[in-house]
This record gives structure tokens, sequence and C-alpha cells, in this order.
């Protein structure tokens, strides 16, 4: 198993990032990877239910995105609202960085926002001069390949059917391919994870060993974590359900019930103890998502499946095709 940042890299055609959702949640396709056979197959979302079972739980994460996406007065800066520190004080991610270095000011809704502290990784730390619903004329924030900003479509669509928990800067994207009726086909149990700034920072380092995750908060009802302990198989619906029950487990194999933290990078040799199944859509390359996905399949497998995804013309990253990794 490979620890090298180079081994985790693909080349992607533009055009195959897709820029909008399909026209129905359903409408994805899926490509299914059996890592006992090593084969390769192609299906649609819909036919998800081929491959469970009555045993099964569908464990998927419920977290909510908020309309965190902010422009300056004068729309010349751009901020992504993470996290409220406090009364008045928050942590961003800006964009021109360089016109905002410590003491700098703008202004949002006529509210000045001045940069106290640039934390080592980029983020801004704000405090505003009086408090202001940074959500209230908020834009959703679409990832950086949607070249676009967001619509009344992204509203809607980039955010999960079952989304009730608010928190997250982005959507756990494989569960946007579910309605609810698919959903009820399957038994199945809610996790929170919320996606920060942390799921998505690059890794510098050519040892990918050396790269330090930041953490997200996360939850797991007592419910959940009973239904998950009872199951045969678990079916994790995306990268951040996996890192939510891994992070959870004991030694035993159980998940506990709990509100935490987690810092959690896994990549290859991981071994799995919480997932059985999962489904999760195309990560870009030398992502700790490929990383991730890479330790439950296999690299090699799983770079070879990219490669066929890049022939059949699959859709990629947040509004694409998914695959089912059994």
């Amino acid at each position: 198993m490979s620890t090298r940042l180079s081994d985790y890299d693909y080349d992607l055609p533009r055009e195959l990032i897709a820029q909008r959702p399909p026209e129905r949640r359903e409408g994805a396709r899926m490509m299914v990877l059996r890592r006992a056979e090593q084969t390769i197959e192609h299906y649609q979302f819909c036919q998800l239910k081929t491959f469970t079972q009555p045993s099964d739980l569908l464990v998927l994460n419920n977290t909510r995105v908020l309309p965190a996406r902010r422009f300056s007065d004068d729309g010349t800066i751009e901020f992504l609202f993470v996290e409220r520190l406090g009364p008045k004080r928050w942590k961003c991610l800006i964009k021109p960085g360089r016109k905002m270095r410590v003491g700098a000011t703008a202004k949002i809704d006529n509210v000045t926002l001045r940069i106290d502290e640039v934390t080592p990784d980029g983020e801004r730390v704000l405090i505003l001069d009086e408090e202001l619903d940074v959500y209230a004329q908020g834009l959703m924030p679409l990832p950086p390949y949607i070249k676009r900003l967001s619509d009344d479509e992204d509203a809607a669509r980039y955010q999960t059917v079952f989304a009730n928990a608010g928190g997250a800067i982005a959507a756990p994207t494989a569960g946007l391919h579910f309605t609810r009726e698919i959903l009820s086909e399957t038994p199945h149990t809610f996790v929170t994870l919320h996606v920060g700034p942390g799921t998505f920072l690059p890794v510098r380092s050519e040892n990918i060993a050396e790269h330090l995750m930041h953490a997200e908060r996360f939850s797991i009802s007592p419910e959940a974590a009973n239904k998950i302990n009872s199951a045969h198989r678990i079916i994790a619906v995306g990268t951040t359900t996996v890192r939510t029950l891994e992070s959870a487990r004991r030694v035993d194999g159980k998940v506990q019930a709990q509100e935490a933290a987690s810092n959690l990078f896994i990549y290859p040799p991981y071994r799995f103890r919480a997932v059985d199944v999962l489904l999760t859509n195309f990560h870009l390359p030398r992502s700790t998502l490929l990383m991730l996905v890479s330790a439950f399949a296999g690299r090699e497998f799983l770079l070879g499946a990219y490669e066929e995804a890049i022939r059949e013309r699959y859709r990629f990253y947040s509004y694409g095709d998914c695959m089912l990794i059994l």
C-alpha cells in the first residue's frame, strides 16, 4: 500500500466535471465494484435495492448545508462563513486572501468586518462591529470546480432530502441521489457530521501519512447506535458517514452513541471495522476522500475503476455519478 501522494493522482477531462445536478435525483449512473471478484459493472442508482438485503442498514449523514457564501457590499471580496466562534466573531475562508490581511476591513449589509487573525491554513478570524445574520442573504457554497454562482435550483438540489441538522459548508454528496421513495425501500438510520473545510484541505506532503485532518463535529444518537450495532451489514452512504462510524467504533467493533469531533484520516492500509459496503461519488485526485475510498476498495482497483469511468463518460464530483463498493 502506497503512502506517496503522487500515487493518488489521475487525469480527468474537464468536461466530465458535472456543473449541474441530473434532471432527477435518482437519475445518476452507478458503477458497482466487487472487491472480492475485482469486477466492475454498470447500473443506474435507482437499482440500488438490487444490491441490498433485508438485514442491511443504510447509514446516512443528515447534516444540512448552510447558505454560508456572502460577498462584500462592493462585490470585491468573497466570504465563506465556516464557524461562529462567539459573539460577533467568526472563522471564514476569504477570496482573494491577499486583500484581507490582519487589520483589513470590509462590509456586508453595512456591517464592518475586521480581520483579527490569519490561521496557518489561511482561514481568517473576523470581528464584526455588530451582530449579523450571515445566512440571511447567503448563497449555497458550491465547490470551486463548479464554475458558477449558486441559484434557486442549487438551494434544493445541493441538499439531501433528509437534511435536518444545520452546520455544514459542503453537502454529503453521496446522499444527494436519494429520494424519499428510494430511502423507504431499505432500513436506514442517520448520523451527523458537519462537513467543514478540513475535508477538502489539499494534501501538501508527498508522504500522505504526514497530513493532519481538521476536526469536524459529529453525533450518533443512542437509537442510531442500537440500529447500527444490530444490523447484519452496514452500507455507509458517503465518506463522511464512514469517518463518523469509524471514529465512533470501540475495540469490539461496536459503535458508541456520542457527540464528539473527529480528525480521523483514513488511507491505505486502514482496517475498517464499522463499514461493510460503501456508496460514494467520484472524488478529486490527490484528495483525502480518494485516499479513504482507496483504503476501502484497494488503490489499484479503484484507480482502474476511475479509468473505466472516464472511458465510459461518467459524470464526476458533487453533482456527478456514484459507485457502490461491495
